[in-house]
């Protein structure tokens, strides 16, 4: 795994939301019905999902799930045209 693996997830999430492809997961986060509650609502059920592998001490299903968390903040940061320079900022500050 690359040290750029965020940037290149977040690439492909930037490039699914332009164009749109009828058979991408991603795309049609972007054009759901329910809108950005679509992606809210996988956040939840994925933060759900991380505390449960995390009460089971399951460091598989930890690391799927916090891999799911991470894909689907990402599609909300580009829902509201966001970056990760945004989140890299944020972080930064916390230091």
């Amino acid at each position: 795994m690359t040290d750029d693996v965020l940037d290149e997830v977040f690439a492909v999430i930037e490039d699914r939301k332009a164009e749109l492809p009828d058979d991408s997961y991603t795309a049609s986060l972007f054009t759901h019905e329910k809108g950005e509650n679509a992606v809210l609502e996988k956040l939840g059920e994925e933060t759900t999902e991380l505390l449960l592998a995390a009460k089971d001490d399951d460091r598989e299903e930890i690391a799927h799930e916090s891999a799911d968390i991470v894909y689907h903040l990402l599609v909300l940061l580009a829902m509201k045209d966001m970056d990760l320079e945004d989140l890299r900022e944020e972080l930064s500050e916390r230091r």
